[in-house]
């Protein structure tokens, strides 16, 4: 397979620059006549898939080869949505699996928007393949996943970029080089992060006929067969902890993953958490509408907190973190930030989310697009095609991903079990806990094996 490298492709000018900290150069760069477009793959092509495809067609010249789903409504409507945004104007080849799609192409990268329970195997497969990898966050549903799927990356010397595209939001790049590297928050000693969005799923929709568009058994994989009960596209599966985290795994990874980022944080010390479902008792799901986490670091704890009923502290902040520091306090979201010294006489600083819909107007009529996470996810991918063409590791590594990810499985381990829990990445092991050991790792459905991070 040709190497892939920017250089030699005359990809970008100044990027390397431009991607560390000046974010105002980032919406300068041209590209100039790329000499083959990329060849670039998407397993899992519901909405959030195709938002990602879209935004990587945005920043450089790609040719999409293949897209797999095993929706084939879905997938062929994707096919159509490409065939549009893409220069060629070629549908691409279109797969129900795939392990087929990774045998039959040569590809420069693959996107993967898969549900959580999938992203292990599909990750590892790809980057045994030769191909870069960006996957949605969180990277697994189980801590043994993420640890063989960096073992893979490594082993494969593959870039993997995880989609916690926080890291790459114009806003927060510049709360960090501005506020918190700057030193205006002083030593920081407490750190709350919190989710009140009313987004669990719930319902008690009846057992119903799969239908005949639906590989309902390729869309289960390795996770327990659930009786079929509608279609398990946007939220429904979400709802579900056999195929997730709930509202941990979805949302605290991003705030978990950003305040790690801005404060240079590595592994949490222990973790311990308390929750349930204390109030939505009336569905079927079965993921938690209440809990609080804290991860613990030297001199520091960082707290979680959602609820997917009531009102929010703050209308605000809804999905938030706040750094309390020594000399002020920064308090952010994925549209703002707001900066409040403790000297009075200092000025308070704000930000907003920057929007780029003059320069991208196919945005505007995109449909379910986050429009503000849309400029964040460019500069994600622009960093993601740097990191391929130097070798190097992007601003959202895999082994970023599988730390802030796992924090979140750990977390909620240590509600099921009421432990606090310290977890030894090197023996990969809960230190003195034999029984959450053992919860590192679920069982698979056969025929499908777990990954082991030993034999990638």
């Amino acid at each position: 397979m040709e190497s892939f490298n920017i250089n030699r492709r005359r990809f970008l000018k100044g990027a390397t620059a431009a991607l560390a900290l000046n974010t105002l150069g980032l919406y300068g760069i041209d590209l100039i006549n790329p000499l083959a477009p990329l060849r670039v793959a998407l397993i899992g092509t519901g909405w959030y898939g195709k938002s990602d495809l879209f935004r990587l067609i945005q920043v450089v010249p790609v040719e999409v080869i293949a897209l797999c789903d095993v929706d084939k409504n879905m997938l062929t409507a994707a096919g159509q949505l490409v065939s549009q945004r893409q220069k060629s104007g070629k549908v691409p080849k279109l797969y129900n699996d795939y392990r087929k799609l990774l045998a039959e192409n040569q590809l420069d990268i693959v996107l993967i928007g898969t549900p959580d329970h999938w992203h292990a195997l599909q990750t590892i497969e790809a980057v045994k393949a030769g191909v870069n990898v960006y996957v949605q966050k969180p990277i697994s549903v189980d801590v043994m996943e993420g640890e063989a799927m960096l073992a893979a990356a490594r082993k494969y010397n593959k870039v993997v970029q995880v989609g916690t595209q926080r890291k790459s939001t114009p806003h927060l790049i510049d709360a960090k080089t501005n506020i918190v590297d700057a030193g205006l928050l002083g030593k920081v000693s407490h750190v709350e992060m919190c989710c009140y969005f009313h987004m669990r799923n719930n319902g008690n929709p009846p057992v119903q006929p799969v239908p005949d568009f639906l590989d309902y058994e390729m869309w289960t994989g390795p996770a327990p067969m659930r009786p079929y009960d509608g279609l398990p596209h946007i939220r429904w599966w979400r709802t579900f902890k056999e195929y997730g985290n709930g509202i941990m795994g979805d949302m605290c990874v991003h705030m978990l993953d950003t305040v790690r980022w801005m404060l240079k944080l590595g592994w949490p010390k222990s973790i311990e958490s308390s929750g349930g479902i204390l109030v939505q008792k009336e569905g079927k799901s079965n993921i938690a509408d209440t809990q609080t986490a804290i991860f613990k670091f030297d001199e520091l704890d960082c707290v979680w907190q959602h609820r997917t009923w009531g009102t929010p502290p703050n209308p605000e902040y809804p999905w938030s973190f706040t750094l309390y520091g020594e000399k002020g306090t920064l308090i952010a979201s994925t549209m703002r930030y707001d900066f409040i010294p403790v000297d009075d006489k200092a000025p308070k600083i704000h930000k907003d989310v920057v929007y780029e819909k003059e320069k991208y107007p196919e945005d505007l009529t995109e449909e379910r697009i986050e429009l503000n996470a849309a400029p964040a996810t460019r500069l994600h991918m622009l960093n993601f095609l740097e990191a391929i063409d130097k070798k190097g590791r992007p601003v959202a590594d895999i082994e970023e991903g599988h730390i802030s990810t796992a924090s979140c499985i750990l977390a909620n381990i240590a509600m099921e079990t009421g432990r606090k829990l310290t977890y030894d990445p090197k023996k990969r092991i809960v230190v003195g806990d034999k029984e959450a050991t053992a919860l590192l790792a679920r069982p698979y459905r056969k025929p499908w094996v777990h990954p082991d991070p030993t034999k990638v």
